[in-house]
């Protein structure tokens, strides 16, 4: 019987993590050349801006931290799902995501990479104060809605995505973020690791809100959780 354990391999040399921040919460988070395209850019950057909890830290003054620093913590969490993932079912998600016409080549490669960028930038459309002044700043339209038009949009983050990482890649990461049924069935489980039950972007806030705030509500066992998957 053939083994389902696959080890995704990185699209060039330029995709290798070759850069590294250091979370308070995950230690080392690493990144590729191609990565830091995105994570230098003036649209992510101002997510550092940006804090993740809004005013709370008039109450807890520790609640400092950004929607910056809680992305890269997501990106870190999905991709260690994404390759637990791979690990125990490899065969069956590689067999799965070549029914998409843009992964048929290099395909556990780019599902990797699909959920690296959509975990990195699922917050990008975030205004200042967070979803309490979602209301007013966003008005007809959410976090969400403004993320995917920043992702997708050529004259945002569009172009640069396409020509740094592959050609579509921009349109799946956008419709993997997106909200509603436009993503392929095959791909669904890439959005679940971002946005599910036990999701990567609800794990990393609740530990970083916990860490920052000084309170114990959040804190849990996120690495067994990500070895039963």
């Amino acid at each position: 019987m053939e083994s389902q354990f696959r080890q995704p391999e990185y699209l060039s040399p330029d995709d290798e993590p070759i850069h590294r921040v250091r979370c308070p919460v995950h230690g080392f988070i690493h990144y590729s050349r191609k990565e830091r395209k995105i994570v230098a850019h003036r649209l992510f950057r101002r997510l550092q801006f940006i804090k993740q909890l809004a005013l709370t830290d008039y109450v807890y003054p520790g609640a400092t931290h950004t929607r910056f620093e809680h992305s890269l913590g997501v990106m870190h969490i999905a991709t260690q799902a994404f390759d637990q993932l791979a690990k125990k079912k490899g065969a069956t998600l590689e067999e799965i995501f070549r029914k998409v016409p843009d992964l048929k080549s290099d395909t556990l490669a780019k599902a990797r990479q699909l959920v690296r960028l959509a975990a990195l930038l699922h917050d990008i459309g975030h205004a200042p104060f967070s979803h309490a002044a979602e209301d007013i700043i966003h008005k007809d339209s959410g976090h969400e809605e403004l993320g995917v038009k920043i992702i997708r949009e050529k004259d945002f983050l569009g172009e640069l995505i396409d020509k740094t990482f592959f050609a579509a890649c921009a349109s799946v990461v956008a419709r993997i973020i997106e909200k509603g049924n436009k993503l392929e069935p095959q791909l669904k489980v890439l959005k679940d690791i971002i946005s599910g039950q036990m999701d990567a972007d609800r794990t990393d806030y609740l530990l970083r809100d916990s860490h920052h705030s000084g309170v114990e509500y959040g804190r849990f066992d996120y690495r067994r959780m990500i070895e039963l998957r």
